[in-house]
């Protein structure tokens, strides 16, 4: 990382765009923050000064922001919904047309690469956020008073494996499963719409596996557990999250472990 003590924040959705921000300004760094409009929650103004509105497909006036505030070392934070991207209003600018120009898929790690590498021809570089991420990645072992009956710790077993080639195949990073069977498949409809389904699915009581790419780039769509995956697992029945140790971000630990164990659930780090 340069020394220069300033970064820019790519921001999408959720809170992890706010703790990136907030742990920069702690340890003295300026913050500049390139917003993706519909997607980062606006009170991200109320938080940093350095601020600029982007729609999806801008990418020549995210390029023109971070140039005119001098930033060389940026940071992806926040999701972008990925129905967002097949909308059809999405209006790639001739930067964006550049970079689709050159991707051989449609997969999240394509896109995001091939961003990142139009951005490092301009002079900036995307960096790992650890630094900045405080005590948000959990190593392995509970983090609930609740702890996993052996039917969980078993379906535990069953899925990890499929949840690590789903996420090496680079379509999703979760899936649900009952009794050794898989009942839900994380694709393009995002974490909480796959715990939904595959609790319905189940009719409750289920496991939920969240796990890493392989070789998971930790600059790059890292997997996330925030309050409200634990508000949707209790509203779908779902008794269990395992998620992959030291590569998993929790936003805000402490208020996700206290709803989880309000709500009877078990998190545990494998």
């Amino acid at each position: 990382m340069s020394t220069d003590k300033k970064i820019g924040i790519i921001a999408g959705g959720g809170k992890y765009p706010f703790l990136i921000a907030k742990e920069a300004m702690v340890k003295g760094y300026e913050v500049c923050v390139c917003a993706v409009a519909g997607e980062c929650d606006p009170d991200i103004s109320g938080i940093v000064k350095r601020l600029a509105w982007v729609k999806l497909g801008e990418l020549g006036k995210l390029i023109k922001f971070f140039k005119s505030e001098n930033v060389r070392d940026v940071f992806f934070a926040g999701n972008i919904t990925k129905p967002s991207l097949f909308s059809g209003r999405v209006k790639p600018d001739f930067e964006m047309l550049k970079v689709a120009f050159r991707l051989k898929d449609r997969k999240d790690m394509t896109l995001l690469e091939s961003v990142a590498h139009r951005l490092e021809e301009k002079g900036m570089r995307f960096v790992d956020p650890l630094p900045f991420m405080g005590d948000s990645l959990p190593g392995a072992g509970i983090l609930t008073k609740r702890k996993p009956l052996g039917r969980e710790r078993e379906d535990i077993e069953f899925g990890w494996p499929v949840a690590k080639e789903l996420a090496r195949l680079d379509i999703g990073q979760t899936i649900v499963v009952k009794e050794k069977a898989v009942l839900a498949v994380e694709s393009i409809e995002g974490t909480d719409e796959t715990i939904r389904r595959g609790g319905r699915l189940g009719s409750g009581d289920v496991v939920v596996v969240k796990a890493a790419r392989p070789r998971q780039d930790m600059r790059f769509d890292v997997p996330a557990v925030g309050i409200n995956t634990i508000r949707v697992m209790k509203e779908s029945g779902a008794k269990v999250l395992a998620f992959e140790a030291g590569k998993t971000i929790f936003i805000d630990k402490a208020d996700v472990v206290q709803e989880a164990d309000k709500a009877g659930i078990t998190i545990i780090g494998r």
